[in-house]
């Protein structure tokens, strides 16, 4: 009996590492950018420390997705070619979900590195654009479920649980503290009559 290389399956051990960590790392600059914007977290010192953990997060998640993207192309069970890692919906293995990824990576980068065009776009549509950084752990969610060969593993499924709860609950805060006043006056008003 032959034992197998471990340079077979090295590339795709890289690849799943890579992913994990990359949306352990969206998860956490998503977590505190919703912490942030909800203002959940209002003391003195605290804002400072924690824009500086999203930002940090958030490059590391983006260098994470690269490292995953390019492990990928050189597994060579999974062989994609770049198009399958670099064009939406093209790759063989999972298509739907591994496209998603495609997308949620496009979406990181994007959102993630207009940070540092935010004086050129001005704040207020910087701050538009970022809300979309939701999707972005979204679709890395369903790309990790629907792509991922951890996905039925049990300590993937409660990290997803430990984490996609409070998200949820922050991003609900975040649409909540949104709302306009003038929009609840109407009901308020129907209720007392």
């Amino acid at each position: 009996m032959i034992a197998p290389d471990p340079l077979h399956y090295g590339w795709w051990l890289a690849g799943r590492a890579s992913g994990i960590v990359a949306l352990a790392l969206v998860t956490l600059s998503v977590g505190i950018g919703l912490a942030m914007a909800g203002r959940v977290a209002r003391r003195p010192g605290l804002s400072r420390t924690l824009m500086g953990l999203h930002e940090h997060a958030a490059l590391a998640g983006l260098v994470a997705i690269a490292v995953h993207g390019v492990t990928l192309l050189l597994d060579p069970w999974l062989h994609p070619g770049p198009a399958g890692v670099l064009v939406p919906f093209t790759m063989g293995y999972r298509p739907l979900f591994s496209g998603l990824g495609v997308i949620a990576a496009y979406l990181a980068a994007l959102l993630g590195l207009s940070f540092y065009a935010r004086r050129r776009i001005g704040a207020r549509l910087w701050r538009r654009a970022h809300r979309a950084t939701v999707l972005v752990y979204v679709l890395g969610v369903v790309h990790a479920l629907g792509a991922g060969t951890d996905a039925s593993t049990p300590w993937l499924q409660a990290f997803l649980l430990v984490t996609g709860v409070p998200i949820a609950v922050l991003f609900v805060h975040r649409l909540r503290g949104r709302r306009p006043a003038r929009a609840m006056r109407p009901a308020a008003e129907g209720a007392s009559g």
